[in-house]
């Protein structure tokens, strides 16, 4: 329980302040309130004076345990002027007895002489058995000026039995005294709780106190996602981060009874390297945190997008060819949290080993029983000690280092967990992998065969990437370890991505999400090349962070690594064709018009067979799953599985040759035979409204159900109409709108859609031959319950409805969606428009990438209606931060635009709105259209609708 040893005169003078606090005392003696204000005023210009010279100091030297313990020595400084003032000057308790003092110490966080910027004060006033009068006025007294001072201020005023008898039954408070610090005061008191808590507290009681911070660990890793990877991640609570640490300086002062972490390598728990590692890892966190605190001038303890770049900036990261200098960063940031990941390892099981040398003989006799050592058939270098696969000797390692990667196959096949004695001997050994071990033949097939265990793969690859194994066994694979890439979609590293799409294809192989996958479940089976499949899965990002497209590097990295895997020829091009192509499938399926045949025909000529189309399905699957919660959704699942089934009726020659005329004929007729319980008018009536576009692609289930909304709106004599319908499985509300067709028609919906807060994905758009626009639009799902998100989807199309009927106007509504919205400051993402009229036959493919933002669909339809374009389908697709949109649009006559100073109009126009510039046409907009009273068909000029050619 030990005062700051080390001073830090550039940060306080501490001679001058309380000498302004003698003169604010004989000055205003007679005033109290004079007094206190004074006094409060010293303080606060102190308190700014000495933290900005923290920060000063900060940025000139960059140790951040350095900043933490001046800052913790500055409060310290502040506190003592401030009790002898108390006591001194207001209470006049200078002359107290001894045995009448009361002693403030430093608790928590604080109690370890570091404090962060923005952190919590916690402060244990100590009481003697017989209080004085003035004892618990003064501390209020001390307690308020520090509140008023802005502090947040965690405090406890207790006697030294209070203090004994609480920490017998509240972990909490245990932690908190084993962390207690004398600031001031009675040094008697706080030596005699030091003392009293030593022997009646701790003594023999080290596995209880152990227990009880790994359980709160363990929870604390939960509640944070369970992963040190996640890419925004709390510096002070989440995995590897500085609780964790704190966990482990709690547990040695506890079990092994010493002050200063250094003494851990005395004891031989930490070797000097371990221990400096441990040094240097608290130094780069205290450092990430102090800055964070800083720049925010709050307690934040989440590294957020928006202040990465700031932080990475203020710690000294440039940027290298092929990652950005927050992204070296951060790189830099998960390997320091994997640090600590390892350091625990090592300290638990030298732990664990300590424990067990000290129970007493009855219980050691029967913990060696129940935990008896036995062989495991079929290896003489490993023992299962527990259920825990563990070394027969300390020296399999250097004896033959294959065995670094044996370790991992046999606790594989015998389904044993790891022992921490043995981790930490690989942890030791990782220097033992050299080129020869990498070519090894044995050591190659033995780690094929644990990526495609039918156990769990996934579990297995963790354990050799948490060690260092994997990223020393592949070294392509170790330089994404901790990679993180700064964007809003992503949510773990490159490496965590990695693993848990092994795990996801692992889930599918076995069966195991039949509910969520249930054509790749069924497609898996007959995958002809289930090996390959793992590989490409396993490293199909493993080129991230390069200056070149990471899939075509990704391509050669396998086609070097794959043969040393043991791979034939033929497997190792599977595999490069599967990570050059990882991304096509997504991309393809939710940025093109799948009713448009060249879209199939395009992609069906990339893909050539049915094999690489069924793993490419899979792939594509597993990785987006891996991007992290919430990514994944019905939709996405439902346009992969159109794309494979109309990919692999082509592939398969299923595709029909019938002139699309006869076939548009067809579908017509079926939809009358269909509507035989309508009056024969009624059937020719609504069959006659649809064009060849519609007819070919909409379902003879959704005709059925329009031709019904239809007729209903006309016998109401309703020019507007809506009705929902919402999918739970594909995750998807539809609304469908009946409306007087307008050019600007799906710019207005897109605007209501905005201002009701839903996001729209894709949007079928056709004209009746009456002049009617039926555009059905796609929603993605917020409620899981039916009814829920019906009401849901019904109060978004009134708002289609009030807005296209002028009873609300869009801009209005628009303005009032975003007013206390965050403009996301923390991306940049360059807006680029893409004009192609190779991706189908009729129509004019317009792809738009830029930042995404409320509203920006509605702005950018309607850019594309005041150019004169019909926009015969739209696809919607958001990748975190970044949207990629896709029109498929014609001219108002139906063809292609084909001239290129209409091109270069267009990109010009969009990019404008995209960069959220002034456009006096797009000012024009109008605010929605209102619906002719009397007629249900106005007449208007037809947009052109989306077809299968």
């Amino acid at each position: 329980m030990t005062i700051h040893e080390t001073s830090f005169p550039d940060i306080l003078n501490v001679a001058a302040l309380r000498a302004k606090c003698s003169f604010i005392a004989s000055a205003h003696a007679e005033q109290r309130d004079l007094m206190r204000r004074a006094l409060l005023a010293a303080f606060k210009q102190a308190n700014l004076d000495g933290r900005e010279n923290a920060r000063q100091l900060l940025l000139q030297d960059g140790s951040g345990l350095k900043c933490a313990e001046r800052i913790s020595w500055l409060q310290d400084q502040m506190i003592t002027v401030l009790h002898d003032f108390v006591l001194n000057e207001v209470f006049d308790a200078a002359n107290a007895q001894p045995a009448a003092r009361i002693a403030v110490t430093a608790v928590g966080g604080y109690g370890r002489g570091t404090l962060a910027p923005g952190s919590d004060i916690d402060l244990l006033f100590l009481l003697p058995a017989k209080k004085a009068v003035w004892a618990e006025p003064a501390i209020e007294f001390m307690l308020y000026i520090l509140w008023d001072l802005g502090f947040k201020v965690g405090h406890a005023t207790r006697t030294i039995d209070e203090c004994i008898r609480l920490a017998r039954g509240d972990m909490t408070i245990r932690t908190a005294i084993l962390e207690s610090r004398y600031i001031c005061g009675s040094r008697e008191l706080a030596d005699e709780l030091e003392t009293r808590f030593d022997s009646e507290i701790v003594k023999n009681t080290g596995p209880d106190f152990i227990a009880a911070k790994l359980a709160e660990r363990d929870e604390r890793h939960r509640k944070a996602g369970d992963t040190r990877y996640l890419v925004e991640p709390n510096v002070k609570e989440g995995k590897g981060g500085l609780r964790d640490i704190h966990t482990l300086f709690w547990i040695a002062k506890y079990f092994y009874r010493v002050k200063d972490s250094a003494d851990l390598v005395k004891l031989g728990v930490l070797s000097r390297q371990e221990y400096e590692l441990f040094q240097k890892s608290d130094d780069f966190l205290w450092a990430v945190r102090c800055h964070m605190h800083f720049l925010t001038e709050k307690a934040e303890e989440r590294l957020s997008f928006d202040i990465q770049r700031e932080i990475a900036e203020a710690l000294g990261y440039h940027d290298h060819p092929g990652m950005t200098a927050v992204e070296r960063f951060m790189k830099h940031y998960f390997l320091v949290a994997k640090n600590v990941g390892d350091l625990t390892r090592i300290f638990c099981a030298a732990l664990e080993d300590q424990q067990a040398k000290q129970l007493p003989g009855f219980t050691a006799a029967l913990s060696r029983f129940t935990h008896r050592v036995r062989k495991i058939a079929g290896t003489l270098e490993f023992v299962d000690d527990g259920g825990r696969i563990a070394l027969a000797s300390p020296d399999i390692f250097k004896r033959d280092p294959v065995n670094l990667i044996r370790i991992f196959h046999v606790a594989d096949i015998n389904g044993l967990e790891f022992h921490p004695a043995a981790l930490k001997q690989v942890t030791r050994s990782l220097s033992l992998i050299t080129q020869a071990v990498r070519d090894n033949e044995e050591a190659n097939r033995l780690f094929i065969s644990m990526l495609t265990s039918r156990r769990d793969p996934e579990l297995i690859l963790r354990r050799m990437n948490e060690a260092g194994v994997l990223g020393r066994f592949i070294p392509e694979f170790g330089k994404i370890v901790s990679l993180m890439q700064f964007n809003m979609y992503h949510h773990y590293t490159v490496d965590e991505h990695l693993l848990r799409a092994v795990d996801v294809l692992s889930r599918i192989d076995q069966g195991r999400d039949e509910e969520l996958h249930p054509l790749a479940v069924k497609l898996m089976p007959n995958v002809e090349d289930r090996t390959a499949l793992f590989v490409a899965v396993l490293l199909h990002d493993v080129a991230k962070g390069r200056p070149e497209d990471h899939s075509s590097a990704g391509a050669r990295v396998a086609r070097k690594l794959c043969p040393r895997f043991g791979l034939t020829p033929k497997q190792t091009e599977t595999v490069a064709w599967l990570i050059e192509e990882h991304l096509t499938m997504s991309m393809v399926a939710q940025t093109r018009d799948l009713n448009d045949r060249k879209t199939i025909i395009d992609f069906a000529e990339k893909v050539q067979s049915l094999d690489r189309l069924k793993m490419l399905l899979v792939l594509t699957i597993a990785d987006i799953r891996a991007v992290g919660p919430g990514v994944w959704n019905g939709w996405k699942g439902q346009l992969l599985r159109t794309l494979y089934y109309e990919t692999e009726l082509l592939l398969s020659g299923g595709f029909s040759d019938l002139p699309r005329k006869e076939r548009a004929a067809h579908a017509a007729d079926v939809l009358y035979n269909a509507l035989s319980d309508w009056s024969q008018k009624d059937r020719k009536t609504y069959t006659k409204l649809h064009y060849q576009p519609y007819l070919l692609s909409v379902p003879l289930e959704d005709q059925l159900r329009h031709a019904r909304f239809i007729r209903e709106a006309d016998k109401a004599g309703r020019a507007l109409a809506t009705m929902v319908r919402t999918h739970q499985f594909h995750a998807i509300t539809e609304i469908t709108v009946l409306s007087p067709d307008h050019p600007r028609l799906l710019a207005v919906i897109a605007g209501a859609c905005a201002a009701a807060g839903a996001n729209i994905v894709d949007a079928q758009i056709f004209t009746t031959s009456d002049g009617r626009a039926l555009d059905t639009i796609l929603v993605n799902r917020e409620f899981p319950v039916d009814d829920d998100e019906t009401r849901r989807a019904a109060s978004i199309g009134k708002m289609i409805e009030d807005v296209l009927s002028g009873k609300k106007r869009l801009p209005e509504v628009i303005a009032s969606r975003t007013k206390h919205r965050k403009r996301n400051k923390a991306f940049t993402v360059p807006p680029a428009v893409t004009i192609s009229n190779s991706l189908s036959n009729k129509f004019t493919v317009v792809e738009v990438e830029c930042l995404d933002r409320t509203g920006l669909l509605s702005e950018i339809t309607a850019v594309l209606s005041d150019l004169s374009l019909d926009i015969a389908s739209a696809h919607i697709t958001t990748f975190g931060e970044k949207v990629i949109d896709t029109f498929y649009v014609t001219d108002l006559v139906g063809q292609k635009i084909t001239n290129e100073a209409r091109h270069s109009n267009i990109v010009a126009r969009l990019k404008a709105v995209m960069s959220d510039e002034a456009d006096e046409m797009r000012d024009r907009m109008p605010s929605g259209m209102i619906a002719p009273q009397n007629s249900h068909r106005p007449a208007a000029a037809p947009r052109k609708a989306k077809a299968d050619s």
